[in-house]
């Protein structure tokens, strides 16, 4: 019986493996045939993909800044002890440019610097001079070194200064003092 066994299961094997050359054959056929069909498909499949993805990328294309023709502006000079900052907007207070000493590059103790806040005006004015800001009223606030310096770095810079104003928010009695030390 076990004899008999194996010799079923030998020729099975072989049935097996003669169907599954057959069946590859068969499929080779099929696939070659029908290969130029389904080539075409997929490539206009991928075409379209492609398209839509050009058109999702289109779409999140970055808007173009469109130049707005402002003459008069306002100008906030924020000096801390730490940082400048100068933003220039129209007279509703919409933003046309702004700068910093961060963002022009320097670090540490050197952004409070009137260096720094002559560089930040700079590219501020060159910013919103594409827009066509030519005066300005300037509001300062902040205790900061770049303060002064940031002012005269405006009006050298190519905008008409008409007014200036210090808007340092000042404590009127303010907050409640520390008690006083025991020693």
């Amino acid at each position: 019986m076990t004899v008999e066994k194996k010799q079923n299961n030998e020729e099975i094997k072989e049935v097996d493996e003669v169907s599954v050359d057959e069946s590859a054959s068969i499929n080779d056929e099929i696939a070659s045939d029908d290969l130029a069909s389904v080539s075409d498909e997929a490539v206009a499949d991928k075409k379209e993909k492609k398209d839509t993805k050009k058109t999702k990328a289109k779409g999140k294309s970055k808007k173009k800044k469109e130049r707005k023709n402002i003459s008069i502006g306002k100008a906030f000079v924020q000096a801390t002890y730490n940082n400048t900052i100068i933003t220039l907007a129209d007279q509703n207070g919409n933003v046309l440019s702004w700068a910093s000493a961060g963002v022009c590059g320097f670090k540490g103790a050197k952004k409070a610097t009137p260096y720094a806040a002559q560089v930040i005006a700079k590219k501020a004015v060159t910013a919103a001079k594409e827009h066509g800001l030519k005066e300005v009223s300037v509001f300062v606030k902040g205790v900061g070194t770049g303060r002064e310096s940031a002012v005269r770095a405006l009006n050298a810079n190519g905008l008409i200064i008409t007014s200036i104003k210090d808007i340092t928010p000042v404590p009127h009695n303010g907050c409640r003092p520390k008690k006083p030390r025991r020693v």
